[in-house]
């Protein structure tokens, strides 16, 4: 179920930027300023909710790829048959959780090679959610998991790529473990990235955009430094040009 060949990126086309805001003119603003910039927009629940399907309006009439993170979590029938909307809408990819199981990832994946796409767009890309980049040692083991989050991600990982998921949403620190785990050409999405002098709010496993490629991520996505900065173009540049010295770096080696 892949929709991208990573190895044909650019750094720009690696960058998601997370539109984590309340309404479709402020998601504007940042869409109008970074387009030519960034490959993808990230559209989670908050802007969602709001603006609905407006917003991947205004996300491909700028030429840019839409990331829809509700993170689907249900019975399989009902995620299946979110896929196929998502698929009609033109997304580029979108997350559902591992939790939900081997059978509805399953679900998802005969889903998408059945409905009928838009002509000329590709199916979406489906990815598995793991263990939140907010939850710490201390949070999984009371919600009642007693192996560490590096084993658990890997666990659900090959349960959700076993079953026909595209690529993986997980931390840059198990980046290198699910590599050596999960088939090659598996795709790997990797938020909670900032730099070393940013501070890490409500995210706990944490790396640097140059530091989450150099360890196997296919795309890395950015909010905060973003979104909150005083130049949200010129630290989206900075971010693209740690990503082209990792692609490089590995390129060379």
């Amino acid at each position: 179920m892949l929709a991208v060949s990573p190895g044909r990126l650019s750094p720009r086309e690696r960058l998601v930027v997370a539109l984590d805001v309340d309404r479709l003119d402020e998601a504007e603003r940042f869409v109008k300023l970074l387009a030519n910039r960034v490959g993808v927009f990230k559209v989670g629940p908050r802007l969602f909710t709001n603006a609905g399907s407006l917003v991947f309006d205004l996300i491909h009439g700028f030429g840019s790829g839409v990331f829809l993170d509700l993170k689907f979590h249900d019975i399989p029938a009902s995620v299946a048959a979110a896929a196929r909307e998502v698929a009609r809408q033109r997304v580029k990819m979108f997350t559902m959780h591992a939790l939900g199981g081997g059978r509805m990832i399953r679900a998802v994946s005969e889903q998408l090679m059945e409905a009928t796409l838009v002509p000329g767009a590709p199916p979406p890309l489906a990815l598995a959610v793991t263990i939140l980049t907010s939850h710490s040692e201390l949070d999984v083991r009371e919600l009642g998991f007693e192996i560490p989050i590096v084993e658990q991600v890997e666990r659900l990982a090959r349960i959700a790529v076993d079953h026909g998921a595209g690529g993986i949403v997980a931390s840059g620190h198990e980046l290198k473990r699910l590599k050596a785990a999960l088939p090659e050409g598996t795709i790997f999405v990797t938020p909670g990235i900032r730099d070393h002098d940013e501070p890490v709010e409500d995210q706990t496993r944490v790396m640097t955009a140059e530091e989450a490629i150099s360890a196997g991520a296919t795309y890395v996505v950015v909010g905060r430094p973003i979104r909150d900065s005083r130049d949200p173009v010129g630290s989206s540049e900075r971010i693209v040009e740690q990503i082209a010295r990792a692609c490089d770096d590995a390129a060379a080696v």
